[in-house]
C-alpha cells in the first residue's frame, strides 16, 4: 500500500536511484500527492529489488533496472554532473524556462546556501563587490562511490579545507549572485571544508558594506526578499545544521558587523534534501503547477 494521499498524475523515474541523492529522492517522493515513482536504475545493484538493496525503502514494490524502462513524465538524475548530461539527453523533449521547463539542473548544495545568504544584501545594494564564503559540509555531500578517504577512521576528529580557490561551485556563486546586481562581477572567494558530520551545509559568507545601514534594516530587507519563499526563512539567532536535519528548509541569518563594516550572513541547510533531492523535487513541483510544497512541508529531525 503506498503512501500517496490523492489521485497520482505523474509517473517518475529516478536515474542512479543508488546514490544518496537518488536514495533520498526515492525517500521524499514516498509521500508525494501528486508523482509516484515507477523506475529506478542503478547499475551496480541492476535486479534487485529497491527495498532489499536499501531496507529503509522496502514500503516500494519497485526493482532496480540498468534503464528507464517505464513510460515516465519526469526523471531525475541523482547521478554526476558530466554523467547526468549525457544520461538525460534521451528525455529533453524542449527547452523552456522554469514553470514550464523540460530540463532544470538544480543547484549545488554550496551554492544553495551561499547564494541564499547573500542575495537579499546583493539585490537591496548595501555590500560590495567581493564576497567570502567558508562553508562546512557534511560527508554525505561527496556521495557513496567516491572512494578513499571519507572512511569514519579517516573524518571523525578531523576538519579539513579542500579545492580552495579552484572548487567547481564557486562560478555559479558568483554568476547567480552577480546576476542580482549592476556593475561588474562579484569577486568571490570560497572555501569549502569537510567536517565530521553525515548531513548538513554551514555557510558563513562575509560581504564588505556598500553603506552605514543598522541591523533593524538588514533584518527588514531579508524578511522581504523572502516573504513568498516556503523553504527559506530568516532566523533571530544563528541557525545549527541540525536545525534543517532531514527537511527542504534553508535557514538564513545576516548580523551586521558595525565596527568593521561588514555584513556576515549564515545560511544552513541539509545538503541532501534542500541541497539535492528536495529541492530537485520543489522545483518538479513548479514545473507542473503542482503546489511548491507539496511532498515536502514537513519539519526537521532533532535531536
Amino acid at each position: 500500500m503506498h503512501g500517496y494521499n490523492s489521485v497520482v498524475t505523474y509517473r517518475v523515474g529516478i536515474i542512479n536511484v543508488t546514490g544518496y541523492a537518488g536514495m533520498e529522492s526515492a525517500r521524499l517522493l514516498w509521500n508525494h500527492p501528486a508523482a509516484r515513482i515507477v523506475a529506478a536504475t542503478g547499475r551496480s545493484l541492476a535486479g534487485k529489488r529497491l527495498g532489499d538493496a536499501f531496507p529503509h525503502l522496502a514500503s516500494y514494490d519497485l526493482e532496480i533496472t540498468p534503464e528507464i524502462d517505464a513510460d515516465v513524465d519526469v526523471v531525475f538524475s541523482a547521478l554526476p554532473t558530466a554523467e547526468s548530461a549525457a544520461a538525460c539527453e534521451p528525455f529533453i523533449r524542449s527547452d523552456r524556462k522554469i514553470a514550464g521547463a523540460s530540463l532544470v539542473a538544480t543547484p549545488g548544495c554550496y551554492p544553495a546556501t551561499s547564494i541564499l545568504a547573500l542575495a537579499p544584501a546583493v539585490d537591496a545594494g548595501i555590500v560590495g563587490d567581493m564576497a567570502i564564503v567558508d562553508a562546512k559540509s557534511g560527508i554525505s555531500g561527496a556521495g557513496r562511490g567516491t572512494g578513499g578517504g571519507f572512511g569514519y577512521s579517516e573524518v571523525n576528529e578531523d576538519v579539513s579545507a579542500y579545492k580552495i580557490a579552484n572548487h567547481n561551485h564557486q562560478p555559479e556563486i558568483t554568476q547567480e549572485l552577480s546576476a542580482l546586481r549592476e556593475g561588474p562581477r562579484l569577486r568571490v572567494t570560497f572555501v569549502p571544508h569537510l567536517v565530521p558530520m553525515t548531513r548538513g551545509i554551514h555557510s558563513t559568507c562575509y560581504m564588505p558594506l556598500a553603506r552605514q545601514v543598522s541591523q533593524s534594516e538588514v533584518d527588514a530587507i531579508y524578511a522581504d526578499f523572502y516573504r513568498q519563499s516556503p523553504f527559506t526563512r530568516v532566523t533571530a539567532v544563528p541557525p545549527h545544521t541540525k536545525h534543517t536535519l532531514g527537511n527542504n528548509m534553508c535557514l538564513v541569518y545576516p548580523k551586521v558587523d558595525e565596527r568593521n563594516g561588514m555584513l556576515v550572513a549564515v545560511g544552513v541547510l541539509d545538503n541532501l534534501v534542500k541541497g539535492a533531492a528536495g529541492q530537485a523535487i520543489e522545483n518538479m513541483n513548479l514545473m507542473l503547477g503542482i503546489d511548491q510544497k507539496a511532498g515536502l512541508d514537513f519539519p526537521a529531525l532533532y535531536p
